[in-house]
């Protein structure tokens, strides 16, 4: 008898173990990482359009930049309305993509991926940050530039200009949390290679 609840105890502890590292065991939550990786994809498909519109809109910095130094208030209006539009139509899909990731790390799946899912979240949400201060700069810029006034027109470039250090500043941190998630997902790669 003592032989048989020994082997019982044994055969639930094998299962219990075995059902937490399967992909839905008969005891212990199901592995849901199909489903984050399903959201991913998703999340994915919003990046790449944000990447769409980043590319086609590579430009507009600079011809900004150039419409600022020839003191065109209209050129300047005109852009910097596109720019607020560009960024309130890509910070639509990266908010979709954050909520997406977000979801998807709440799922029963590896802690590395989980851990790199977070850390590509956090790149996401510093570019959001660093889009909203380029956005709040042209809004600026739209709102209150005037080529005639000296003293307004210097004012209202300062603030862009610290706006746009802030975005790059941003981005560059968002940068670094990116490159640490694909450091993540390597040394992953690595060890189950192993």
């Amino acid at each position: 008898m003592r032989i048989s609840l020994k082997f019982l105890v044994l055969v639930a502890a094998v299962l219990t173990a075995g059902a937490c590292s399967s992909s839905g065991g008969l005891i212990g939550p199901a592995d849901e990482t199909q489903k984050a990786v399903e959201l991913v994809s998703q999340a994915n498909a919003d990046l790449r359009k944000i990447r769409i519109l980043y590319k086609e809109n590579e430009g507009k910095r600079l011809e900004l930049k150039n419409a600022l130094e020839s003191d065109s208030a209209a050129e300047v209006e005109r852009l910097t309305n596109e720019v607020v539009q560009i960024i309130n139509d890509g910070t639509n899909l990266g908010t979709g993509a954050v909520d997406l990731i977000s979801e998807a790390q709440m799922l029963n799946i590896h802690r590395d991926y989980k851990e790199y899912l977070r850390l590509k979240e956090e790149a996401l949400r510093l570019q959001l940050s660093a889009f909203d201060n380029y956005r709040q700069a042209a809004r600026t810029l739209r709102d209150n530039y005037d080529p005639k006034n000296a003293g307004q027109r210097d004012k209202v470039k300062s603030i862009f200009e610290e706006r746009s250090e802030a975005y790059r500043k941003i981005m560059e941190e968002a940068r670094d949390a990116s490159s640490r998630a694909n450091e993540l997902y390597k040394e992953t790669l690595q060890r189950e290679k192993t």
